[in-house]
């Protein structure tokens, strides 16, 4: 395996928001699936499931979902004199949480509980943690089998952006327009396509601010 070519891949990656027309092939999206579902998990739980939109359609009618939800908290911030932020809320950030509008494809990334014969047999008995932290366990393993969907993404010529305005916003109703579970949490949404820009780098906190080696 050659680092420079795993470096690459993730340093060239980027969150892209505009996409081409063209459909993004159903085999492409079982491959970087199948690489998503090689992530590490909590005591290999695997609690991940993932449900990909392509019909345009109904990736509007989530665009939608989450404007209805943002225009009610912004009338609920206008009513609490809250104007300007309300403002903020529908012109600045609104279209960054539908920036997914135009992808072909949408990746809507759940996560489950964990599960295990540890919570079984040990935890659950000893009330080791409430049951909010296996949720919480869940969506971190989620979170690494999205970031290992988007690099494979990325390697195979397709682009991605993650987002959680649809969730932060509208989760309740993406799920029952989904027909997801309840169980089952929504744990960000990953737009899909082939991209039609090319984003700058953007800059990161240089190393030595971000690490502390204890020897």
């Amino acid at each position: 395996m050659s680092y420079s070519i795993v470096k690459a891949t993730m340093h060239e990656r980027r969150s892209v928001r505009k996409y081409t027309e063209a459909p993004v092939p159903l085999d492409d999206i079982r491959e970087i699936i199948d690489c998503a579902r090689y992530a590490p998990s909590d005591t290999n739980s695997q609690t991940w499931e993932f449900v990909v939109v392509v019909n345009r359609e109904k990736i509007a009618r989530i665009e939608e979902l989450t404007w209805e939800a943002l225009h009610a908290r912004a009338a609920e911030a206008t009513e609490r004199g809250l104007e300007k932020e309300a403002r903020m809320l529908t012109r600045s950030f609104g279209p960054y949480a539908t920036a997914f509008r135009d992808a072909p494809a949408l990746v809507v990334c759940l996560a489950t509980p964990y599960e295990s014969k540890f919570r079984d047999r040990i935890f659950d008995p000893i009330g080791l943690v409430p049951d909010e932290v296996w949720r919480e366990e869940g969506i971190k393993s989620s979170c690494l089998a999205s970031q290992n969907l988007m690099l494979a993404a990325h390697a195979r010529g397709l682009a991605t952006c993650p987002m959680t305005g649809p969730v932060l916003l509208a989760e309740h109703a993406l799920k029952d327009y989904l027909g997801i579970r309840d169980e089952a949490q929504v744990n960000m949404v990953i737009a899909l396509g082939y991209p039609a820009e090319t984003p700058a780098k953007l800059p990161r906190k240089p190393v030595e601010d971000i690490l502390t080696i204890i020897e």
